[in-house]
Order: structure tokens, then C-alpha cells, then sequence
């Protein structure tokens, strides 16, 4: 499944601790991260980081925080941008790494692909209704939209995002990343 990328020698882009007790699932790592072999790693990072209200410093090195993004390696570039994470990898990937991870108390689902594998049929019918929802997949899951410059006009058209959820999301981190 990998050999393309363990050829190119790149390895996998993901965290897993056996102390992690939030855990972030996003897309896929993007050509910046995968050349630099360091997840979120680009402007969506630093956003992340902000609603998180953790530095650098802490997003990268606390035990209490995992990586597993739907594909742990960059899928390459489509007409409309990044292509999808592949099927299958999370699926093979994802129940291995968090049975051994047993704290986690919650993951966050970091856009549609990860709020699809995760939620299922209880996602509402768009992502903007699935996040507006949040507070119903507490204290497992919080979804959010992807921190990506590409949804400026999301996140301006969704006032009560910054105004409802990331207060609960900075809690939720400051709490299990112990601030």
C-alpha cells in the first residue's frame, strides 16, 4: 500500500503515544509536510494551533496530543487541489494505533473525510450542519471545518463557529493537554 512513498524513501506522517488523550484526525499531509516530514506544517497549522490555543512547541512534543490524518502520506495534487486520503488507509491504519493509545478521551475530526469515517450516518447533511452539531458527538468526537485559507469565507459566513465551538475546543485542549 505504501511502497511508492517507503521507495521515494518518505516515511509516514503521524504521532501516537500511549499518554495521548486527544487525538486529531485531518485529512492527509500536504506536499509542505511531506517534504519537510512534519504534519500541519503550513498556514492550516498555524490555524489549528491557534484555535487550539497551544503553541508549536506544545502541538509537536506534548505525549498527550496524536497525529492520524486518513492517509499518513500526501496524495498528490488534483484539478480542485489535494486529492482525497486513498480508501482503505484508515481503516487498516486507525484501529491498531488507537487500541494502543487507551486514554484518548477525544478526537477531534478535522473536515469531511474524517467526520464521514468516524461519525457515519449520524454526520447531518452537509459539514456545516455536522459542526454546527458538535455538542452531540461529545465527549468522543468534536467536529470541526478544515483550518485551510481556502475557507475564509466559510469561517466568516459561520460567525458562531470562532463564537461557539472554539471556545470548547480550547477548553477540551487545555484540559487533556494539560495547559
Amino acid at each position: 500500500m505504501n511502497e511508492e512513498y517507503t521507495q521515494r524513501g518518505i516515511g509516514p506522517l503521524f504521532s501516537a503515544s500511549p499518554e495521548a488523550r486527544l487525538v486529531i484526525v485531518g485529512q492527509a499531509p500536504g506536499r509542505r509536510a511531506e517534504q519537510t516530514c512534519l504534519f500541519w506544517n503550513d498556514p492550516s497549522g498555524d490555524r489549528l494551533r491557534e484555535w487550539l490555543g497551544v503553541t508549536r512547541e506544545q502541538f509537536y512534543s506534548s505525549p498527550y496530543l496524536a497525529q492520524l490524518p486518513m492517509d499518513f502520506y500526501f496524495p498528490g495534487k488534483g484539478p480542485g487541489g489535494d486529492l482525497p486520503p486513498r480508501r482503505g488507509f484508515a481503516e487498516k491504519w486507525h484501529p491498531p494505533l488507537l487500541a494502543a493509545m487507551p486514554k484518548v478521551e477525544t478526537i477531534i475530526l478535522v473536515g469531511s473525510y474524517s467526520q464521514r469515517y468516524y461519525l457515519g450516518r449520524c454526520c447531518k447533511q452537509t459539514l456545516t450542519d455536522t459542526v454546527r452539531s458538535f455538542r452531540e458527538y461529545l465527549p468522543g468526537y468534536l467536529p470541526l471545518v478544515h483550518p485551510s485559507p481556502r475557507n475564509y469565507a466559510w469561517l466568516m459566513k459561520n460567525p458562531w463557529f470562532e463564537q461557539d465551538v472554539l471556545p470548547v475546543l480550547r477548553e477540551i485542549a487545555a484540559r487533556l493537554l494539560e495547559l
